[in-house]
């Protein structure tokens, strides 16, 4: 016997949802997985050995998200450099 419990339901919805399978008719289409490469090594090696960009911006291997939280304080960086240079410019 199935219950409808509020937890149940949600583990449902959860699990559909990650299957990548469409559920009928959605608003928003899904995109296929993009090609991911899991890597043995650690989180230098394996942001290096694919290219810093490449792992940030395209999700290559795990490692993606790390990358990301690099790439942006790297910008912040370099705007809060432009910004403060501009500052004592002007």
């Amino acid at each position: 016997m199935l219950f409808l419990s509020k937890k149940n339901i949600v583990h449902a919805l959860a699990v559909s949802a990650m299957s990548g399978v469409s559920r009928g008719k959605e608003r928003i289409p899904r995109r296929p997985l993009p090609h991911f490469e899991e890597t043995e090594s650690g989180i230098v090696e394996g942001i290096t050995e694919s290219g810093f960009l490449k792992v940030a911006l395209d999700d290559v291997n795990q490692y993606g998200p790390h990358a990301m939280i690099v790439l942006l304080g790297i910008v912040a960086a370099a705007t809060a450099a432009v910004l403060m240079v501009a500052m004592f410019l002007i």
